[in-house]
């Protein structure tokens, strides 16, 4: 296959679901991807480079944090972004695959059209509900702004962009099951939940006798506010009153300091200042060394509709670590640790979240076996080698069937991921 991506994310693509699904995966199997993406560091003009054996138009962009800045790198994206219509006509595309656009789908749509090949787009969260959702929680600066703006997205997104895609890829089957209520068959989606390039992950598991240190409780990823982590907080406050030895660490940064300062301050109001860290972002490598120390790792995702539909990394990652994990009952989260057995599954509850933690902590033995599971699971079932295959099955059928919206062949034991 030889395609053209346009994608929201920037170049170069960091997120494992770009990077490594596409840019490593697809592209080692013979297919010729090119890109559309704008620079994450500043970039005055437009240039074209190579990347993962394609060609990359790479936008210009200004990073500088005024209103007018904002604005300029958001024209200067879909000024970029028209470049499609040139590479579509000097190369022939079998089609073209857009991931979170949506001024930019209307134009790719248009450009499917005109050069006869098929559009599918890549829908990797809500974001219209999402703006609409930070507006109604007091979450956005400037909520009449977000409320504007998810109401015009949510419009050009159920009524124009994904009744026009000849396929759909969604994050996961809660999606896919939220986005058909708008009309939108189920047969022209498919669900990719998040994976892990496992061979690139260490396994740390736990050591052969119990360390008589510290026990720690890790949370690995972003603290911004609207994830609402002093729910950690007073789970982690009672988790002391039976543990004395025990630590919190919170491994990764927020939009700003504020939100990093509000966890800390969270935590001093409960008198367990001295037993929470707060490392800030930290280099891959050294946020997966904290990991290597933890005794359980948590995900906790605040069970609003925008975020019960996400396929947290995080989880799949401390799994491929060999860690035991306790997180709430979203589906995506359920499912991985019914399936895996490779932790502890409970209700968004204080209580029953702080008892999963101390049985974890008190049964290292557990800990190590839920983790070896957890390991094996990975390895088997959210590996992208084995989620690249069934991604190049959908997108061979696309190619080679696009008339056909009604029967895709789909096999699960091949395709399901």
């Amino acid at each position: 296959m030889r395609f053209l991506f346009v994608s929201s994310d920037k170049f170069p693509p960091f997120r494992v679901d770009v990077a490594v699904l596409f840019g490593r995966k697809l592209a080692e199997r013979g297919h010729r991807i090119d890109w559309i993406l704008q620079s994450d560091d500043p970039l005055d003009r437009g240039i074209r480079v190579r990347w993962s054996g394609g060609d990359v138009r790479v936008g210009p962009t200004d990073n500088r944090p005024t209103p007018v800045c904002k604005v300029l790198r958001r024209i200067y994206d879909i000024i970029n972004d028209l470049n499609m219509f040139v590479m579509m006509k000097r190369r022939r595309y079998d089609f073209i695959l857009i991931r979170d656009k949506f001024i930019s789908a209307l134009t790719g749509l248009l450009a499917a059209k005109l050069f006869n090949v098929p559009c599918v787009y890549w829908l990797s969260y809500p974001f219209p509900e999402d703006l609409l959702y930070q507006a109604e929680e007091g979450l956005a600066r400037h909520p009449g702004q977000f409320r504007l703006r998810g109401h015009i997205l949510k419009f050009l997104l159920y009524h124009i962009i994904l009744p026009q895609a000849d396929h759909i890829f969604v994050q996961t089957e809660h999606m896919q099951n939220d986005i058909a209520r708008h009309g939108i068959s189920m047969e022209k989606m498919t669900p990719v939940p998040m994976g892990v390039p496992i061979r690139e992950i260490p396994f740390f598991g736990y050591p052969a006798a119990p360390r008589d240190r510290e026990k720690i409780v890790l949370y690995l990823g972003t603290l911004i506010r609207g994830r609402k982590l002093e729910f950690l907080i007073r789970v982690f406050e009672k988790v002391l009153k039976e543990e004395k030895n025990a630590r919190l660490y919170l491994v990764g940064g927020g939009d700003d300091d504020s939100d990093e300062k509000r966890l800390r301050d969270a935590a001093c109001r409960l008198g367990i200042g001295t037993s929470v860290v707060v490392t800030g972002f930290l280099p891959q490598q050294d946020a997966w060394n904290f990991v290597r120390h933890a005794d359980v790792c948590v995900s906790p995702i605040y069970p609003a509709p925008v975020l019960s539909c996400s396929s947290p990394t995080k989880l799949i990652e401390y799994m491929a670590m060999g860690k035991a994990v306790v997180a709430n009952d979203i589906p995506e989260q359920r499912r991985a640790i019914e399936e895996s057995g490779g932790g502890i599954c409970v209700a968004w509850d204080e209580k029953a979240f702080a008892g999963a933690i101390l049985r974890l902590i008190r049964h290292p033995e557990t800990a190590r076996e839920m983790g070896s599971r957890g390991r094996a699971y990975v390895a088997e079932k959210k590996n992208y080698d084995r989620i690249a295959d069934a991604v190049e099955d959908r997108l061979l059928t696309v190619c080679n069937d696009r008339g056909d919206k009604k029967t895709w062949p789909f096999n699960p034991e091949k395709n399901s991921v």
